[in-house]
């Protein structure tokens, strides 16, 4: 009966009445009232279908648009990535945490939170209780992020471009981002996708980073997670471009996918569960708060001075 209901749910969030935040709400209710029934499966589900949504999103996007706003979006994010990940490191020595739990909180802040955090768990043999904690403290603040972000947006009064920019550098994982400016406005979503995928590609270099730290300090070296769904997105975006006459069927594909991404929310939120909640240390908490506030703040100043260039898909 309890997989009946939660199958039901999940198809309630492909109607439009639902919203982002709504169905992440539902499924964190879902999974702390009554129990997740796909509880094993649900993050290897909720992981692919994002993937595929973020690849929908492609057909909504010509070509020259993605690789205008991407080369923009790839030195802002570099600059970016590379001061979050020296502040991370300084506040978690400030804090006395671990190197491993400092480390993984970094580098999620930095890039793409929950999936950076599995890219470089391996690469740096972290414990089992430093990669739950690090999701953990993930995991909450993205579900802040979905609710503050565009309400601070419009109680700031920013456009579409900057709200588009302060989410795609300040929230850590793509579903939170791509919830919170659809929330915000269509012209946000497409500008905030490209930011945020040109955000994930320096999960390469990043990993790469801390495969040679590790190897010269330790001797190990793990296996690099090439984010291979920011190709199949160019490529889509290439599609749409080459095939005009099929205008309005990837214009479908792109509204399946906006509304597929509100699935993943209610997914991502019936994977959280007590335990998790329960290995939220304060030291891990406050350092991930407290990076992610300096991280959102100074964003947001940069982005409402325009000292940080529009990243335009209009």
């Amino acid at each position: 009966m309890k997989s009946i209901v939660f199958l039901a749910a999940c198809a309630a969030c492909l109607w439009p009445g639902i919203s982002a935040p709504m169905a992440l709400a539902g499924g964190i209710a879902f999974a702390l009232l009554l129990g997740n029934p796909f509880a094993a499966r649900v993050g290897r589900i909720s992981g692919l279908l994002l993937k595929i949504c973020v690849v929908g999103l492609g057909f909504g996007l010509p070509l020259a648009t993605v690789f205008s706003a991407g080369t923009t979006g790839l030195w802002v994010t570099g600059i970016g990535v590379l001061a979050i990940l020296a502040s991370g490191m300084l506040l978690a020595r400030a804090f006395a945490l671990d190197s491993q739990c400092g480390s993984l909180i970094s580098v999620g802040t930095a890039i793409c939170g929950g999936s950076a955090i599995a890219a470089v768990s391996p690469v740096i043999g972290a414990r089992s209780d430093a990669i739950s904690m690090s999701m953990a403290c993930v995991f909450v603040l993205n579900a802040l992020a979905l609710y503050l972000f565009p309400w601070l947006g419009g109680l700031l009064d920013l456009n579409q471009s900057q709200f588009a920019t302060w989410a795609a550098i300040a929230i850590h994982d793509t579903s939170s981002v791509v919830g919170a400016a659809a929330t915000f406005g269509d012209q946000a979503l497409a500008e905030a996708t490209v930011l945020k995928l040109a955000r994930a590609l320096w999960i390469v270099p990043v990993v790469i980073g801390f495969m040679l730290f590790a190897r010269r300090e330790q001797g190990r070296a793990g296996r690099i997670t090439w984010p291979l769904f920011v190709a199949l997105f160019v490529l889509a975006a290439a599609l749409r471009s080459l095939l005009p006459a099929l205008e309005i069927q990837f214009d479908f594909v792109a509204g399946a996918a906006r509304r597929g991404l509100v699935l993943v929310l209610f997914l991502i939120g019936s994977g959280l569960s007590l335990t998790m909640l329960r290995s939220l240390g304060w030291r891990p908490m406050a350092h991930a708060a407290l990076l992610w506030l300096l991280v959102s703040s100074s964003t947001l100043a940069l982005v409402m001075s325009d000292l940080l260039p529009s990243i335009s898909t209009s």
